[in-house]
């Protein structure tokens, strides 16, 4: 266990404790600009100055609505999709876990350059068969910002949840299965009613890690900035924290933002357990 705590420490709780010191502090010119750069430090006019800037509270916003469309979508989807596999119809059944798999391998930011590419007018077959119907591609709006990140997101993590669902569903006791069907029940009410049920301690996990997750995002809307015009270098928290910190070079202000975006995503983990724990009890 040494060598877990060593690490630990190392590369979790040192790097939270430095960001935590860094956040107490501003960095100024002195002279009249015309001195050297000197580190003030300003208590908490960070973290002051983090809840009243309407720039990063309205990154949370944007990933809330994107939140809401995804998380419900994804999991359903997933869950579908889990439940045909397990069915006692489905066929070929290890190729499909595979090719239901195969996006989640993709690097994020590789899947986020193959979905800019199906959104590009004259490069897209997709695109391209959308505008023959008469109607014009524009990613220019919010809402078209938002479901074209859904798409790529979607995509990307359904094959993860689609395994754990059916890792989850084959503990289901057959005896409970037989015995629903002695008492009528065709497959679709078994496969909701009773599958669908037996297995809510792993879509609450799922539920938990996407909510995570999804929080997090960054690498999608970074690389869709230039096909959805609604999408800015600001546009989420972690763009927000990355261009304070490493363009603007305002590391404190960076520092506070990301330990109040991190306490944040501790708090909703915690709760999302907690109704999960709740709904299964």
């Amino acid at each position: 266990m040494a060598p877990f705590f060593v690490l630990f420490l190392a590369f979790t709780i040192a790097p939270i404790a430095y960001s935590a010191y860094l956040s107490f502090f501003t960095e100024k010119s002195s002279g009249l600009g015309f001195g050297g750069i000197k580190k003030t430090f300003v208590g908490l006019e960070n973290y002051a100055r983090a809840f009243a800037d309407p720039v990063f509270l309205s990154g949370f916003g944007n990933v809330a609505v994107y939140c809401l469309i995804y998380i419900p979508v994804m999991i359903v989807l997933a869950l579908v999709i889990a439940l045909l596999l397990d069915s006692a119809a489905a066929r070929a059944k290890s190729v499909f876990r595979v090719v239901y798999y195969m996006p989640t391998i993709v690097p994020g930011l590789i899947a986020a350059i193959i979905w800019t590419y199906l959104y590009t007018p004259g490069v897209s077959p997709v695109v391209d068969l959308f505008e023959m119907t008469g109607s014009t591609w524009n990613m220019g709006g919010q809402l078209a910002a938002l479901f074209s990140l859904s798409n790529i997101t979607i995509w990307l993590h359904t094959g993860y949840n689609v395994i754990l669902f059916y890792a989850a569903l084959q503990a289901v006791p057959r005896e409970v299965l037989e015995a629903a069907t002695v008492d009528g029940a065709g497959a679709i009410r078994t496969a909701f009613a009773i599958k669908a049920r037996m297995i809510s301690g792993a879509v609450g996990l799922a539920v938990l890690f996407t909510v995570v997750g999804a929080m997090q995002l960054f690498a999608e809307p970074l690389l869709l900035q230039g096909k959805a015009t609604a999408i800015n270098s600001t546009w989420t928290p972690n763009m927000f924290i990355y261009q304070t910190a490493f363009e603007k070079h305002d590391f404190g202000y960076a520092a506070a933002t990301a330990l109040i975006f991190a306490s944040l995503i501790g708090l909703l983990s915690w709760a999302v357990t907690k109704i999960g724990n709740k709904a299964q009890a």
